[in-house]
């Protein structure tokens, strides 16, 4: 009689949670059940639908040991007094009721990021919180319908979701008056089932992501995740970020340096201090005197929209550039956002699994950039955007290390027309036509660094500049009404640049000055593909470069540009950048590329990815197929690759990528 009194007690003090438990549960089994049918061609079969599901209750019976413990604990003990009891179980509704809607609302803001990123809500969902005025123009003018949606399926079943949680949690008072030993018993039966929820295993390490991959599919295995864990798990690496090695395996760190010296191409008498491994002296190709150095970034250009690279044919001036300078026919970024872009084309720096350094707090003074090196060497150092320069924290980065000026939105003269991310393309180029000229008159020698951003979502172009391609309406309905906007944008991005190159021309600065014109990186980066590889092709070519025009076939990495425009400018320098010189025909065949938590080696043809806690895996990779086929694992490529993706790390961490600690301006004037 006594027991089951006792057990009464403990099951009136648990009910609450174990219902709540189950709508969760529910809620989100079906969540991702409809996510699974609506990318069903992406699973294998009936057994990996089974193996999603089951892996996936997994991961939400875990995120609700994390979201519940804390009421939990305190639960028991508010239940004791009839006084704070009504009060307690009416806060525990509203804990619920929260809880419940933040689940839906990542649940529902799931299938429009799987559209544009190609898996659930990640660390991007998190970044973008810092800078709410330029997401909220983007969202506004851009995804209006999916917010409309988004927050309509929110707010309108607020009110029945109140309902249903208040009837979990029922305000009648068990018939005998709570005891003391009840209350410790149920906090300790509660506390330890969720508990073991959240940890998720018996094992010595709890769940994690890599517990329950279990396919080669980025998105199928995104979705054994629910998207407020996804979300979560991402925040919790931001503070893990600067350790490779947890997530792809150690290595002694004088094997990693041994290993990308030797990679690099150059002489072990090349690199000049062991203080900062990577620290190594280059001679450049041109003897002359010293050239100036334009580069500019295009937004979101993958070498699928450029029909010289195979691709679409919406960029008919970059073609026609392709043909009149130094084209790269296989080049690859080593991400898929602009600040990875940047961090590649600007510093050489290897991609990692961290954020890219251009948001690290470390990175921001001091860190090696071309614009520092040229600096030292007494140019005049520029960034020229036309949107709001603190966006991802690039005028911080560029401030701090080397740019000695920032010219942005609020500095362009009488713009024609402005979008969402600031003025067009053309006011952006206008603009740049007028301080290079001054540069020019001043006398000095210059870098400009110029960032385009009309190809950027939401895709806001002038009228009457470009004419849309004529789709059939098989196209048509196949594209999308989104995805013929972008290929709009694409066009009036290209039609800008190849106004401001041909303006250019006629200028005095062209004839003493190296143009770069290459992507950020792809439009989107999808596919069933650990790394989808062709969506970090893109379009790179050099003007001014001193050579005959020609494509040049090599595999070719964003990392290899820097230290091959400076040898083009005549630039004798001291760096720790690890690219190659592409002047030498020797240096060729590798690229490196992070996608979400995946990192790939690539060196001809052969591609090692390396997976977080997970064996390396190995591929053949068909460009023209646009296929990875499995093939055995390479131990001397897998190596390569490790200590690649752990470099960054390291470097990052013991400032090794930071020359001003040997007195970097001296050595550069010494030269």
């Amino acid at each position: 009689m006594m027991f089951n009194k006792m057990f009464n007690k403990i099951n009136y003090l648990a009910k609450p949670f174990l219902q709540f438990t189950f709508l969760l549960i529910t809620f989100l089994l079906i969540s991702r059940l409809g996510l699974s049918l609506w990318q069903f061609d992406r699973i294998d079969s009936f057994n990996d639908l089974i193996t999603l599901l089951f892996n996936g209750a997994r991961i939400d019976l875990s995120s609700i040991g994390y979201l519940l413990i804390l009421p939990a604990l305190i639960h028991p003990w508010l239940m004791l007094s009839k006084r704070t009891a009504p009060v307690w179980l009416n806060v525990l509704k509203f804990i619920f009721f929260t809880i419940f809607l933040i689940v839906l609302f990542f649940e529902l803001a799931t299938p429009a990021f799987i559209i544009e990123y190609g898996f659930r809500p990640n660390r991007l969902f998190i970044e973008y919180l810092a800078y709410p005025d330029e997401v909220f123009k983007m969202l506004f003018n851009g995804h209006l319908l999916t917010i409309v949606i988004v927050f309509s399926l929110l707010i309108l079943p607020s009110k029945l979701i109140w309902r249903l949680i208040s009837k979990l949690v029922t305000n009648n008072q068990a018939k005998d008056q709570l005891r003391f030993p009840a209350a410790v018993m149920s906090f300790f039966i509660i506390t330890f089932i969720l508990f073991a929820f959240a940890r998720g295993t018996v094992g010595h390490r709890p769940i994690n992501p890599s517990l329950v991959y279990f396919t080669t599919d980025p998105l199928i295995n995104s979705l054994t995740l629910n998207s407020i864990y996804s979300v979560a798990h991402a925040y919790k690496q931001f503070g893990d970020e600067k350790n490779a090695a947890k997530l792809y395996g150690k290595m002694a760190d004088e094997d990693v340096i041994k290993i990308v010296q030797q990679q690099s191409g150059l002489g072990p008498d090349s690199f000049t201090s062991t203080k900062l491994p990577s620290l190594n002296k280059r001679l450049p190709v041109y003897k002359g005197k010293a050239k100036n150095l334009v580069i500019i970034l295009e937004e979101s250009l993958g070498a699928q929209f450029v029909s010289s690279l195979g691709g679409l044919p919406l960029t008919p001036e970059l073609d026609k550039l392709n043909n009149e300078g130094w084209a790269f026919k296989n080049l690859y970024a080593t991400g898929t956002r602009s600040v990875r872009g940047i961090e590649a084309v600007i510093t050489g720096f290897t991609p990692t699994p961290a954020r890219a350094v251009v948001k690290l707090g470390k990175s921001q003074q001091n860190f090696f950039t071309i614009a520092s090196l040229l600096k030292a060497n007494n140019y005049t150092t520029q960034f020229v955007y036309g949107g709001e320069s603190h966006f991802d924290n690039m005028k911080s980065f560029f401030l701090g290390n080397g740019f000695t000026d920032i010219v942005d939105f609020d500095d362009i003269e009488n713009p024609e027309f402005v979008a969402s991310w600031g003025a067009s393309d053309e006011d952006l180029f206008n603009q740049a036509d007028k301080e290079l000229s001054e540069l020019h008159r001043e006398g000095k020698p210059f870098f400009s660094f110029i960032f385009s951003s009309s190809n950027h979502d939401p895709f806001e172009i002038p009228e009457d500049k470009i004419t849309p391609i004529n789709y059939t309406d098989e196209q048509l309905a196949y594209y999308g009404e989104k995805e013929l906007d972008r290929h709009k944008a694409i066009q009036y991005a290209d039609y800008a640049v190849g106004k401001f190159i041909a303006k250019a021309k006629t200028q005095p600065y062209w004839q003493d000055t190296v143009f770069l014109i290459v992507a950020d990186h792809d439009a989107r980066a999808t596919g069933s593909d650990l790394v989808p590889i062709n969506n970090f092709h893109i379009p790179g070519v050099i003007l001014n470069s001193g050579k005959d025009s020609f494509f040049d076939e090599r595999i070719v990495s964003q990392i290899d540009l820097a230290p091959t425009l400076l040898s083009l400018m005549g630039v004798e320098n001291i760096s720790p950048m690890l690219g190659h010189d592409l002047n030498d025909q020797q240096a060729s065949g590798r690229a490196m590329m992070q996608y979400a938590d995946n990192f790939a080696y690539m060196q001809g043809n052969d591609v090692t990815i390396l997976r977080p806690n997970k064996a390396a895996l190995a591929f053949n990779y068909s460009a023209k197929a646009n296929t990875l086929s499995p093939q055995a694992v390479n131990p001397q490529q897998e190596k390569i690759a490790l200590a690649h993706v752990l470099w960054g790390c390291l470097a990052y961490e013991n400032q090794w990528y930071q020359p001003n600690k040997l007195n970097y301006v001296d050595l550069q004037t010494k030269l």
